[in-house]
């Protein structure tokens, strides 16, 4: 159980940051103990800030799941960026995620140059995904980080190889980011995990589950909205059901089809899929329904981007 007041009771905010498709979604779901955050292999599947809180009986950390840094093509991409940026002025410390299994590039020394820019915030190096890189791709990855902070004059606390699958690492990486925390009271109850309203991860839960069944472009076409939820009233209240209805979004009529699939079927496996995952979040039988909408191009649209929550 949380202690609320030891005298040196630590509370504050991490940031993973990283190129997109580095992995720190899946830390952030590990960090926590608990599945917060959605998770592909598709690049930019996070589009929110999406907050983790580890509770620990001398401190409570919470994680901050940022979008990955990228050269912005759309109104959307500019936005994500800020997200980013805006977060990285208000956190403790800084997790700069490199996966072990891609060489260092352009993108991870812009990165470094921009986080040596912050001169107030800790940073630790955090190489990730090293349960599908060879020890010496990790050792390799380990030097080439320190050579680009040191290129970029980048100072870092710590560097550390985590894995998120395998948990390697992993406790001791929240130690590392709880010791840099300022002292003072928990800022959430005990038994918070994330501050992220139920209706956002729902949405997000579809979301993932159509990136499952599309191709590489279409993902960054993809955006969902719940349009209604709430229980079932016929129902007795030991047998509860909850009634979701949403909607798919895309930025053309071509896309629907891909969606949707032959007769329906890649929309069938998206709602079967999602359903899954949103019963184990919410503890009770749901009934799912989706539709595919047209957005025209929404993400370079900012009265659509209000409208779908960005």
């Amino acid at each position: 159980m949380l202690m609320t007041n030891p005298e040196d009771f630590r509370s504050g905010f991490a940031c993973l940051v990283g190129r997109p498709n580095a992995g720190k979604s899946t830390l952030t779901n590990a960090m926590v103990g608990s599945k917060i955050a959605i998770t592909s292999d598709r690049p930019q599947t996070t589009r929110r800030v999406v907050r983790g809180i580890v509770n620990r009986p001398d401190a409570q950390l919470i994680i901050v799941d940022t979008p990955g840094l990228h050269r912005p093509r759309t109104l959307l991409g500019e936005r994500l960026n800020d997200l980013v940026y805006a977060t990285w002025t208000e956190v403790d410390v800084i997790g700069f995620c490199l996966a072990a299994d891609e060489k260092t590039g352009p993108g991870d020394k812009f990165l470094a140059g921009e986080l040596a820019k912050i001169q107030r915030t800790a940073v630790d190096v955090v190489v990730t995904k090293t349960d599908v890189a060879t020890p010496e791709q990790v050792m390799q990855r380990l030097a080439e980080a320190q050579q680009l902070c040191e290129e970029v004059e980048l100072k870092v606390r710590n560097f550390v190889p985590v894995s998120a699958v395998d948990g390697n690492n992993v406790d001791e990486l929240i130690g590392l980011f709880t010791s840099d925390l300022p002292e003072g009271p928990p800022l959430y109850s005990g038994d918070t995990i994330t501050d992220e309203p139920e209706e956002a991860m729902i949405a997000e839960l579809i979301r993932e589950a159509a990136l499952t069944e599309v191709d590489d472009e279409l993902p960054h076409s993809v955006a969902v909205t719940i349009d209604e939820m709430s229980l079932r009233e016929d129902r007795p209240d030991d047998k509860p059901l909850l009634d979701i209805h949403a909607t798919i979004h895309v930025e053309r009529e071509s896309q629907k089809p891909i969606i949707i699939g032959k007769k329906g079927a890649k929309l069938k496996r998206i709602g079967s899929n999602a359903r899954q995952g949103i019963v184990k979040l919410i503890g009770m039988p749901v009934y799912l329904n989706i539709h595919v909408r047209v957005a025209k191009e929404w993400q370079r649209d900012s009265k659509q981007l209000r409208r779908l929550g960005f």
